[in-house]
């Protein structure tokens, strides 16, 4: 009953927030404007991650017990917002991002003492231990998470329901460790349902759009990715650290094939592009519902996997190789998908003919 009145304080403070946001949001012009990316009708606000933020923020703050982590998590977590804010408003420059997000991971490294020590056995010979380089791969590791997540918001529902993928894989793992991290994504997910309400329009098909802007799914990014190297790293982990590739696996895939394809065309990996999983389903034929619901099967999937081979114990290595053979056919198939979709399209023809 307790975790019911906290999920319902923090879903009622993420909806009531957007409700209070919409006409200042309008006002100081943090808006999304179509333009030859963009394919929307009219200004929309671009306060979902201001909602979600203020919805977790608070039901932290009354309902649950401070330490060291979860505030230094709180600082991070805001000083993320706020460039999400201020990149929403004014599109800062990469470089100006990157070293806020590189910034906030100095606050979980040198702050919490949260960091990528260990890779585990993902070889099958030996633990693999990263000593100081640990600190290196983890700032690198947080700038992936934050951006993997703000590249993959392109149509509507999909950063949301994504992370909500995401964050009920976490939920279970550290439940099935006994830990009380669980009780963030968890958290996470009820202030992201608010937002999906004004997003998708369900159930009411009334309220009107926003969208959740960087600002939202960059501090979606931050927060996946503090859990998933709290969870795998130190004396009492939740989840082993391959398992963490696949709780993320679709947003990591779907940024690491489209920066090599920029790479390959002597682009920069940053410029904006209509490429990526959801824009080449739609040009598949699919509808941006279709693709919604098929994209959030799909990594379902793979976190359901990955849960599933944590839960039996499968060897860290099987666990590892899988998951880049998983990627190598994922990128193969998003590099090739016309010849792919042309292939199909010739064999239904002559199945119905």
């Amino acid at each position: 009953m307790e975790l019911f009145a906290i999920l319902f304080w923090t879903f009622i403070v993420s909806y009531s927030s957007v409700r209070l946001a919409k006409p200042l949001a309008y006002r100081v012009g943090l808006v999304d404007k179509p333009n030859e990316r963009k394919h929307h009708d009219g200004a929309i606000p671009l306060i979902g991650g201001i909602a979600i933020f203020i919805g977790v923020m608070s039901a932290i703050m009354i309902f649950l017990p401070h330490n060291q982590i979860l505030n230094l998590y709180l600082l991070s977590a805001a000083i993320i917002l706020l460039l999400g804010v201020l990149d929403d408003r004014h599109d800062l420059k990469v470089s100006y991002r990157m070293a806020v997000q590189a910034l906030s991971a100095c606050i979980m490294i040198f702050g919490a003492g949260l960091y990528l020590e260990s890779l585990g056995n993902i070889f099958g010979l030996f633990e693999l231990h990263l000593s100081h380089i640990g600190i290196l791969i983890t700032i690198v590791a947080v700038i992936g998470a934050i951006n993997a997540f703000n590249m993959v918001d392109g149509i509507d529902g999909l950063a949301g329901m994504l992370s909500i993928v995401t964050f009920s894989g976490l939920a279970i793992l550290f439940a099935q460790a006994g830990n009380v991290a669980w009780i963030l994504p968890v958290l996470f997910i009820a202030a992201i349902c608010a937002y999906l309400t004004f997003n998708l329009g369900w159930p009411n098909r009334r309220a009107k759009k926003i969208f959740m802007g960087d600002a939202g799914s960059m501090l979606i990014g931050l927060t996946v990715v503090w859990l998933l190297v709290y969870g795998s790293q130190g004396d009492s982990v939740a989840f082993r650290p391959v398992t963490a590739l696949w709780v993320i696996a679709l947003p990591l895939m779907d940024m690491a094939a489209i920066m090599f394809r920029r790479v390959r065309k002597g682009q920069s990996p940053f410029k904006p592009d209509r490429n990526h999983l959801h824009h080449i389903c739609m040009r598949a034929g699919l509808t941006q519902r279709q693709s919604l619901v098929l994209i959030t099967i799909f990594a379902s999937v793979i976190v359901c996997a990955g849960i599933v081979a944590e839960s039996m114990a499968i060897p860290e290595w099987v666990m590892f190789i899988s998951f880049i053979l998983l990627y190598l056919v994922y990128s193969y198939s998003i590099q090739n998908i016309w010849k792919i979709v042309k292939r199909i399209r010739m064999l239904a023809d002559r199945d119905i003919g």
